[in-house]
């Protein structure tokens, strides 16, 4: 598990995540003995952004930007701990075996390229929502190929581990593979927005 040094500054807030926490916050007031369906709840916060006016936004945006500020004031003080890179978070082994992707990684490396020719002005971000959509609609059977694939992967780089950790040597990947690329780095991708979301919980 990842190292977290816990004197870091808190992430920056961003106007809808204040947002968010306003909606909860009514929530409870109007319903303390109910539990929140974190999926559903999320959903209607969005439809609500959504729906809110230009006006109506900007004092959660200007609640951003004073975190913002908050946010830039700790981090000139802060000093991160040795072994931690700039972002707090213990510097990798370039050396070190690359970590192998899910089944679903798998899938949309096979699938990303003809996405992406079907959909010519996608984003990245609703390229990977169209991959999603793709792979929930597969049956078990279908998705089996892509869980066999990536277990073959998990299991050749427990392999490489064991020689890296050793002091051995380990075959280097294809640097042709498609799945094996770096965007398969799951716990690289998006991670600012995850630490925002975390630190809003």
């Amino acid at each position: 598990m990842m190292r977290k040094d816990v004197n870091k500054p808190k992430g920056k807030t961003s106007a809808y995540a204040f947002f968010v926490q306003t909606c909860r916050e009514e929530h409870r007031k109007k319903n303390p003995e109910q539990s929140v369906n974190f999926a559903e709840f999320s959903k209607k916060c969005s439809e609500r952004w959504k729906a809110l006016s230009a006006s109506d936004k900007k004092c959660f945006e200007d609640m951003a930007k004073a975190d913002k500020v908050r946010y830039n004031r700790e981090m000139s003080d802060y000093v991160p701990p040795k072994g931690f890179g700039k972002r707090g978070r213990k510097r990798k082994d370039p050396n070190a075996p690359k970590r192998p992707p899910s089944a679903f990684f798998v899938f949309c490396s096979e699938y990303r390229p003809s996405v992406k020719q079907q959909y010519p002005g996608l984003s990245i971000g609703d390229c990977a929502k169209k991959l999603g959509e793709m792979w929930s609609k597969l049956s078990q059977s279908e998705k089996q190929p892509y869980e066999e694939k990536a277990q073959k992967l998990r299991e050749k780089y427990d392999r490489d581990m064991v020689a890296y950790r050793g002091g051995g040597t380990y075959a280097a990947r294809n640097p042709g593979s498609s799945a094996q690329g770096g965007e398969e780095e799951e716990d690289d991708e998006g991670e600012d927005e995850e630490e925002e979301d975390d630190d809003d919980e």
